[in-house]
C-alpha cells in the first residue's frame, strides 16, 4: 500500500468515519481525501466503502494486528 497517510485514512474509514471527518481529524482537505480513497478503492480492488473496510479488516487480520 501507499504511504502513512493511506494508511491513517483506511484505518479511519474502517472506524466508519466519513471523508469530512477524516479530513478535519487529519488535518486535510475533503477533496485530498476523497482522492485518496479513491485510490485505495483501485489498489485493493474493492468496490465501495464497506469492502474497502472489510479488506482492510482482513489485511489486519492477517498480520496479526
Amino acid at each position: 500500500m501507499g504511504g502513512c497517510r493511506e494508511a491513517d485514512i483506511l484505518s479511519l474509514l474502517g472506524a466508519g468515519l466519513t471523508n469530512a471527518d477524516i479530513a478535519a481529524q487529519l488535518y486535510l482537505s475533503v477533496r485530498t481525501v476523497e482522492s485518496h480513497v479513491s485510490s485505495l478503492l483501485a489498489k485493493l480492488g474493492a468496490r465501495n466503502r464497506t469492502d474497502l473496510a472489510a479488506r482492510h479488516l482482513e489485511l489486519q487480520r492477517r498480520e496479526g494486528r
